[in-house]
């Protein structure tokens, strides 16, 4: 069953990302060590896409290395 696109909004606050509002329901989540940002679009009660949750998880195991690397 996908994940509910509150649940992802969820998942990156709690990993420190912040969000930039943009038009319509797309909302712009950046985090200060990484590059790249992640665009999230839809009603928190839609369904995540599947290509959505896959950036969301990329994204988090890729700060847990950084953090990792810098201990």
């Amino acid at each position: 069953m996908p994940k509910k696109i509150r649940e992802l909004k969820q998942i990156l606050r709690k990993a420190g990302f912040t969000e930039k509002p943009a038009k319509g329901s797309h909302g712009k989540w950046t985090h200060p060590q990484l590059e790249k940002s992640i665009i999230i679009a839809g009603k928190d009660s839609s369904d995540a896409r599947l290509y959505l949750e896959k950036q969301v998880t990329q994204a988090i195991k890729t700060l847990e290395k950084i953090n990792q690397e810098d201990s």
